[in-house]
């Protein structure tokens, strides 16, 4: 069974951010799309939480998915714009 190390280092086009642009951005929209619902159909929220059962679901899911998927979207866009300056590099060698 061949390993890793046998086949050397991952080429630079796929070192995962691409990957990590894409899930962060789907997560940070699945978050806002449960915020517009929550504020538009299911009723809003107060002080005191959702006013029904759907909508505290959705607030579950604004609040677990807007600060996750903006991590991994914060860390795609770094290393995007690490690959981005380390390319310009190899240009002007």
């Amino acid at each position: 069974m061949p390993t890793n190390a046998q086949f050397g280092p991952p080429a630079p086009q796929d070192d995962g951010t691409r990957q990590l642009l894409q899930w962060g951005s789907s997560i940070v929209a699945a978050g806002v799309v449960a915020g517009v619902l929550l504020e538009t159909v299911l009723g809003g929220y107060t002080r005191t939480g959702a006013h029904t059962n759907a909508g505290w679901f959705a607030l579950i899911v604004v609040l677990g998915c807007v600060p996750f998927g903006g991590m991994l979207l914060a860390l795609g866009v770094a290393k995007w714009l690490r690959n981005r300056r380390i390319a310009q590099g190899r240009e002007e060698r």
